[in-house]
């Protein structure tokens, strides 16, 4: 290769010479990166959905090939993020395809050190348990003569990504449980 053609191949050189003088299309690509597709271009459909990290509630494109998450975008349709997404929100694929995601209950009892594998009506019934023992030990009928019927034993943090459906169904059911410390992280 010449040190013309060098020259001539080089993006700066391109960009100001060129019919892109603010290098944002055919200047800035390579012959490598004009050869490349999309990863979205053979996604069967596109999934709507909402960033999961924090408060801010990010919409996302979700792209779908034969049933995988093939990559997660920003949704430029939505008034909140307008199709950017955070560092965090940019990596979210990794939730779904990551080599880190565990797709079985793991359990580490008290004072131990080792993981172990469970399975799910194991681990639920655990769970519904230890619900029912820290609702009755915190449970109380009265304070200061006046009947209350509460338990001090449970509290809830909702997730501020939740919708409002789900966060209402979390409501419902601590307060049915006689819970008062209900909270969401979007108020904190």
């Amino acid at each position: 290769m010449g040190v013309r053609t060098w020259i001539e191949s080089w993006p700066v050189y391109r960009q100001l010479t060129g019919d892109d003088p603010l290098g944002r299309g055919a200047a800035a690509k390579s012959r490598r990166s004009e050869r490349l597709d999309p990863r979205v271009t053979t996604a069967d459909r596109v999934v709507k959905s909402v960033c999961p990290y924090c408060a801010v509630g990010c919409a996302q494109n979700v792209y779908v090939q034969d049933g995988k998450v093939t990559q997660i975008e920003g949704d430029p349709d939505s008034p909140v993020s307008r199709g950017r997404l955070c560092p965090k929100g940019s990596a979210s694929l990794q939730l779904t395809t990551g080599p880190a995601r565990e797709h079985r209950v793991l359990y580490r009892r008290p004072y131990g050190t080792d993981w172990e594998h469970l399975d799910l009506d194991t681990a639920m019934k655990m769970i519904a348990d230890r619900v029912i023992a820290a609702r009755r030990a915190g449970w109380q009928w009265e304070v200061g003569g006046r009947r209350v019927r509460r338990t001090l034993g449970l509290a809830s943090l909702g997730g501020a990504t939740l919708d409002n459906e789900e966060n209402y169904l979390l409501k419902k059911l601590f307060t049915a449980l006689g819970a008062i410390q209900i909270e969401n992280q979007a108020r904190i």
